[in-house]
């Protein structure tokens, strides 16, 4: 077996270490031993934003905020599936993660971060959120609802913060939101937001194995 390498660290505000790794191609980020994700599962990442876009149609000028920018799974899917017109704004915390994506994931990154309609905001998507107008939130923040790496992660997927991206949406906007396995109570908790819930299993690879993950689009009435 290929030895992994480690590239680099970096620090979570408010939370622990995560590590980039390499083995070979193929790149991976860990938290305290566990993977958070790697590119040999990018399927329910990029699903996120295929599926969002079928969703949504033809609407015109969409505004899109992508909550996570990880691997660029979801934002270059975004931008495969959107027209010339659309803006995807990529809210990450860890300015890091950026620098990883320009230097030894950049093969990976394909110019995604320097497309004419991506905007990147290094910090708390939360704040993106509240300034509302979007079409589209897609969260793939943490671990999902049951936040693993970051406790400050959780008001996102209280009621409190479900209120607020369903205010922050446009009339007949879609709230999706990644998750690494179900949870019935947080079903529960998008519809008594006042969500149209869609909850789908979609699986970590292309190839339709791998972990089962969750992905939840609320649709604002």
């Amino acid at each position: 077996m290929i030895p992994r390498t480690h590239l680099a660290s970096a620090r979570i505000p408010n939370g622990p270490e995560m590590h980039l790794y390499a083995r070979g191609a193929d790149h991976m980020i860990l938290v305290d031993r566990e993977e958070l994700m790697s590119t040999r599962m990018s399927g329910s990442e990029e699903a996120l934003a295929t599926m969002t876009a079928e969703r949504l149609c033809n609407r015109p000028k969409q505004r899109w905020l992508i909550g996570g920018y990880g691997m660029g799974f979801t934002l270059r899917a975004a931008l495969g599936s959107l027209p010339k017109d659309a803006e995807v704004t990529v809210a990450e915390l860890v300015p890091q993660i950026i620098d990883w994506a320009r230097g030894p994931m950049a093969e990976l990154t394909a110019g995604g971060l320097d497309d004419p309609r991506t905007r990147l905001v290094i910090g708390d998507v939360a704040g993106e959120i509240a300034k509302g107008g979007w079409d589209a939130i897609l969260l793939d923040v943490d671990n999902g609802p049951d936040a693993l790496v970051r406790p400050d992660n959780d008001r996102l997927y209280a009621s409190g913060g479900l209120h607020a991206a369903k205010a922050a949406l446009r009339p007949g906007g879609l709230l999706a939101i990644w998750s690494a396995g179900a949870d019935p109570r947080f079903t529960k908790a998008l519809a008594a937001a006042g969500f149209r819930v869609d909850e789908q299993v979609v699986r970590a690879r292309h190839n339709g194995k791998g972990p089962r993950h969750v992905i939840w689009f609320a649709g604002k009435r």
